[in-house]
């Protein structure tokens, strides 16, 4: 009887220890996921801010007058090359959302000038624009589903448990401020 009883206790940790490392990986997993989505979200934000550069100097022919939106922009984008790659996202996405409105200001000053709107230097920096930022939306959208996924385990049982032991909280969402 009293190996029957060592059997099953032993069979019961067995089965415990199984799934706390099973937990461990999964959360260590999903944690790894939303750093690899975060890091997504850094690279087509650095390819952006590469490319403002040139759409500025496309811009740079209109008048005096638009040196402010130019300034604007050239200041947003340095702002998120100081957030990207930090550990905010709110100061990331806010950085981001500054610098998309200063870059639509600048476009839209540039398309009031016939001989830039006309010049296909700058349309091929408009589309690259456009396509980064269809890259950005997604590469947002994959973040915050990993993130999702995470804060799911951390927070639902058996996961929660063994959430503290592998030392991954909840993560936030990235979220454009309006």
């Amino acid at each position: 009887m009293v190996t029957f009883g060592l059997t099953v206790l032993l069979v019961v940790l067995v089965a415990v220890l199984a799934l706390v490392l099973v937990g461990y990986n999964k959360i260590r997993t999903a944690d790894v996921r939303v750093a690899e989505a975060l890091a997504g979200i850094d690279v087509e934000l650095t390819r952006r801010a590469a490319l403002i550069p040139g759409v500025m100097h496309a811009v740079q022919t209109l008048a005096d007058h638009e040196l402010a939106v130019l300034d604007r922009v050239t200041a947003a984008n340095a702002a998120l090359a100081a957030a990207t790659g930090g550990p905010s996202v709110a100061r990331r996405s806010a950085a981001q959302r500054d610098l998309d409105d200063a870059v639509g200001r600048a476009v839209a000053a540039a398309r009031t000038s016939p001989s830039l709107a006309s010049s296909a230097a700058f349309a091929d920096l408009q589309q690259q624009l456009a396509a980064t930022e269809n890259t950005l939306a997604f590469a947002r959208q994959y973040y915050n589903d990993a993130v999702a996924t995470l804060n799911r385990l951390v927070t639902t049982l058996p996961w929660m448990v063994v959430a503290p032991l592998a030392g991954v909280p909840e993560r936030e969402y990235y979220q454009l401020p309006r």
